[in-house]
């Protein structure tokens, strides 16, 4: 199954990484990460996809406590060499230049949020399960999300997915004899 899962998902695996991470390095290394952790012990997978599932998660797991870990050193290492982070190019469709460059800025956990919510397609619960955080964490890190990601792109969209996913819906009143 790892086998197949590299030959077929690698690419996908890694664009993902690299969306979260901002180097092709360092999400070479973070799949890497995913899949012994994934692999190492002994689950079980009934198709390729659920398993690319699974590694996706940890990526995003992975990350964040990487991130955690390593942020402040990097930034402090960056600053005192006055190097900048190599451009990426990220090839995913439906995603810009100006909408990677925004990402980028993001902080580690509020980018986790938002591309588990909106490139994952993940749930309020998934993604906190995922990350280990409550919901209303995940509802606030989108929703902070979404407005940086306006105000860099110059856009007015809003996070309407967490108000639909903690209000309940009801149905208009059908008026009659009007």
């Amino acid at each position: 199954m790892l086998d197949q899962l590299v030959r077929e998902r690698y690419p996908r695996l890694l664009s993902r990484a690299t969306l979260l991470c901002g180097t092709r390095h360092d999400a070479e290394d973070l799949v890497q990460d995913a899949l012994v952790a994934t692999f190492g012990g002994r689950a079980r997978f009934e198709s390729v996809a659920e398993a690319e599932h699974y590694v996706r998660r940890a990526i995003a797991t992975r990350y964040v406590d990487r991130a955690r870990r390593l942020g402040r050193e990097r930034d402090a290492q960056r600053r005192l060499a006055g190097e900048r982070a190599a451009v990426v190019e990220i090839d995913l469709p439906g995603l810009t230049r100006e909408l990677v460059d925004a990402l980028s800025v993001l902080a580690p956990r509020v980018r986790a949020c938002v591309v588990l919510r909106y490139l994952d397609d993940l749930t309020i619960r998934e993604t906190a399960q995922s990350l280990g955080i409550s919901e209303g964490a995940v509802k606030r890190y989108t929703s902070d999300g979404v407005s940086l990601l306006n105000a860099a792109l110059g856009t007015t969209s809003t996070d309407s997915s967490t108000d639909a996913e903690s209000v309940p819906v009801q149905p208009k009143e059908v008026r009659r004899g009007a």
